[in-house]
């Protein structure tokens, strides 16, 4: 996979002929999969190259900043899961005040010379340009091949982006899994956090979200791996008496994580935070890329009156998950 950067002055390219289609891809789900299954088949058939186009930031991020909806994949991730699909390049379009004015016949000579578009594989809502003035009927017209993909249900109602971060607010996380087509998880590298976890005993991880702010909200059963290295030969190699609970994967730990903004503590500006709490682990993890799947939804977030009551709750919250690991010796869903 070759990794593409556009913006509303690309020029032309010297790629091969290709088939392209666009959109957000927020999540990767298994409608996106279906999309990407069908420009795979008309690639091969014309043998042309395929490409992903997408956008960042995404469209409703540029125009609302933080009241946009939360996302489900920051670009790394989607960038993994669309490699991981067989896809030649990913064009990442720079979304901007130029990106946003251009017209519907701009937008389709940017596909034209600077990706060498000749076959489009859309959704069958898909509009574009100023005022989403372009459609399929337009991209016909101006000379491409156009395919249009039909609606990917489950239990009777539209795979979107929307409908998963609903049910991953909701804390169902068995269905995320359905629609996803993977358990649902987040990847970023440990960074330093004020370390508040080391004073009430239970130390944690402060892994990077790379988002405005996340689907979740509240405490969770995870497994954690790290994506460069064993991350139990790390935690071993630390301290050879605390090794941690194992998770599911190899090289995995089961943990309990907090994504959230932590009203119990006082803070001036809150942020969202994803922290891990190992049981019997000390390491030093910083630094490392770690990715959290999210298994089992326990509670929401709250807002404990004293950083005693906090203790407390965080002890409740390790035991029960510590009982959820014991009472499901196979991966939940």
């Amino acid at each position: 996979m070759q990794l593409l950067r556009l913006n509303a002055l690309s020029s032309t390219t010297d790629l091969a002929q290709t088939a392209v289609t666009i959109g957000n891809f927020d999540g990767v789900h298994v409608g996106h999969q279906a999309m990407i299954q069908q420009l795979k088949a008309v690639a091969a058939a014309q043998q042309l190259k395929t490409v992903v186009m997408l956008f960042e930031p995404q469209p409703l991020e540029f125009f609302k900043g933080y009241d946009a909806p939360p996302r489900i994949s920051s670009l790394r991730e989607k960038v993994e899961y669309l490699t991981e699909l067989g896809i030649d390049y990913i064009a990442v379009a720079k979304f901007d005040n130029h990106f946003r004015s251009l017209s519907a016949e701009a937008f389709a000579h940017l596909l034209k010379n600077s990706l060498n578009a000749t076959h489009l594989v859309l959704g069958d809502d898909f509009h574009f340009g100023k005022n989403r003035q372009g459609n399929s009927e337009f991209l016909r017209n101006y000379g491409f091949q156009v395919t249009n993909l039909n609606t990917i249900e489950l239990n009777g109602e539209r795979v979107s982006s929307t409908r998963i971060r609903q049910t991953l607010q909701a804390g169902d996380l068995a269905l995320a899994a359905k629609l996803l087509g993977r358990p649902y998880s987040i990847t970023g590298r440990v960074q330093y956090g004020d370390q508040i976890g080391r004073t009430l005993d239970f130390p944690t991880i402060n892994v990077r979200l790379n988002r405005h702010k996340p689907c979740l909200n509240g405490i969770y059963g995870v497994e954690v791996v790290c994506e460069t290295t064993s991350l139990t030969d790390t935690v071993s190699n630390a301290h050879p008496s605390k090794t941690g609970v194992a998770g599911y994967s190899p090289n995995s730990l089961f943990g309990a994580g907090h994504v959230g903004t932590r009203p119990a503590i006082k803070q001036e500006h809150p942020e969202w935070r994803l922290e891990v709490h190992f049981p019997n682990v000390s390491a030093n993890l910083y630094g490392l890329l770690m990715r959290v799947t999210f298994l089992n939804y326990l509670h929401g977030e709250k807002n404990y009156p004293s950083l005693e009551a906090l203790k407390a709750g965080i002890d409740d919250d390790v035991e029960k998950l510590l009982e959820f690991r014991q009472d499901h010796p196979n991966f939940p869903f």
